[in-house]
């Protein structure tokens, strides 16, 4: 597709739009006051205008939404949500018109007047260039407000409603991204990198120019050089116990056809304005099979993953004297998780791993969130497109994040090609924990399996 010739035609649009406004508006003094506040110009694209005066109009409101600063951006998120929601009246008529005649047809009816206004609006935006990108801002504004505003939800919610159609998989396109890659694209792995820092450039060769190493980025045509989602690669002889030896730069280089196994090591989702918006489930089984074709002697696909929500479950269990994960004397042990540089010394570290990895067991088979899913955010991606709880692996990280998040714990989870659909629907449809027997031995299940715990946000994939 010649996106090119796309965006000047819809520019060209845009401008000629424009100038039909003016010309609009010079004939219509007396309406003046209908342009003096944001909220007026979004009725106003809603009240229903030609496709090129609503596009030039649509580019108008995204650019004084841009000038805002907080507390008017706040204001009109404000007006989304109370100006903007369904026409009562609408509403009324269509259920009145169901009752009286119960059909495909009249629930229609019903369904489209129960639409909030917001939603109309939001696709009627989308259609000025680069509108897209400029809605995914405002919705990383709109998760500012969230925290201290619940009353804004609705508002959320129609986002994550519009964004869920327009970012589903169907338009996703999986690119590999090497040192030939435009720098605009490498600056942006540089800077949405959210497991693993890139320190610099010289670092980002390393990470995807040798010939053991692999990143691929999902992009949508809306977004042509903006990534959503990125996933670093090394190809390594076994699966890896600790991140180190892959980031290090004094390392031995294999040649792909003496590797055995790939290892996602780093995912990264880019937008945070697409926070919560699904993308689909297989991305990493679209990814280990583009590895596959061109890496034939691949055999295993797994994660070298963190554990971002390990350490706040464990310091609860730890505090929690009725625990039916931690004895006495397991509490005693983990007592040196407290010294600083436990992991640095002999006699704080050894005493803390064997109760730790049994909780880090019954943590990943049993421990779950008020709605039944996994409390791990990591866990619940992987999961959910099919992989099986491998192994736990021990100090396998000890920067200083690794060891506030997760005690320097991570942990691998295996991509089988032929069991991913089996997987994902084992924990689609019942929430079952694939594992490894390595894994289960650790632990047996408890006669509670549910620990109430606040599901976390934005953490790290």
């Amino acid at each position: 597709m010649n996106t090119s010739f796309f965006g000047e035609l819809l520019q060209s649009i845009t401008e000629r739009g424009r100038a039909l406004l003016d010309r609009t508006r010079e004939r219509r003094e007396s309406a003046e006051e209908r342009y003096t506040s944001l909220v007026e110009l979004c009725e106003e694209l809603l009240s229903g205008r030609g496709e090129a005066s609503g596009v030039a109009l649509a580019r108008e409101i995204l650019s004084h939404y841009a000038e805002l600063t907080s507390g008017p951006r706040i204001a009109f998120f404000e007006a989304l949500a109370k100006r903007f929601g369904p026409d009562h009246g609408k509403l009324d008529a269509a259920i009145a018109v169901w009752r009286a005649n119960p059909s495909d047809d009249t629930a229609t009816r019903v369904h489209r007047a129960a639409e909030p206004r917001r939603q109309e609006l939001l696709r009627r935006l989308n259609l000025a260039p680069g509108g897209t990108a400029a809605l995914v801002r405002m919705r990383e504004q709109l998760l500012d407000a969230l925290n201290r505003r619940g009353d804004l939800n609705v508002v959320d919610n129609d986002f994550v409603h519009m964004f869920s159609s327009w970012f589903n998989r169907g338009f996703l396109v999986l690119r590999r991204i090497d040192w030939s890659t435009p720098a605009s694209v490498l600056e942006k792995i540089i800077r949405y990198e959210a497991v693993h820092q890139i320190h610099d450039w010289n670092d980002l060769r390393h990470r995807i120019d040798p010939p053991d190493r692999r990143c691929y980025a999902f992009f949508h045509p809306a977004l042509i050089d903006d990534p959503l989602i990125f996933v670093e690669v090394a190809l390594t002889r076994e699966i890896p116990p600790a991140i180190a030896p892959i980031l290090t730069l004094q390392r031995e280089v294999i040649r792909p056809d003496k590797a055995s196994t790939a290892v996602f090591y780093s995912i990264s989702n880019c937008q945070r304005g697409l926070s919560g918006v699904s993308f689909g489930h297989f991305l990493i089984k679209q990814v280990a099979e583009e590895i596959a074709r061109e890496t034939p002697k691949l055999s295993t696909f797994v994660t070298l993953s963190p554990a971002p929500n390990f350490a706040q479950w464990l310091t609860r269990e730890r505090a929690n004297e009725q625990s039916q994960v931690l004895s006495a004397s397991d509490r005693a042990a983990l007592a040196n998780l407290e010294t600083v540089g436990w992991w640095q010394a002999e006699a704080t570290r050894e005493p803390v791993k064997e109760p730790l990895i049994r909780a880090a067991a019954w943590y990943y088979l049993h421990a779950r969130t008020r709605n039944g899913s996994p409390i791990d955010s990591v866990a619940r991606f992987h999961l959910g497109n099919g992989a099986r709880l491998e192994r736990l692996n021990w100090l396998a990280d000890t920067s200083e994040r690794a060891i506030a998040q997760a005690c320097g714990l991570m942990v691998n989870y295996l991509y089988d090609l032929e069991d991913i659909e089996e997987n994902h629907e084992a924990y689609a449809q019942q929430r079952t924990v694939v594992a490894s027997k390595a894994v289960t031995s650790l632990n047996k299940a408890p006669a509670r399996d549910v620990v109430p715990l606040t599901e976390a946000h934005n953490v790290f994939l």
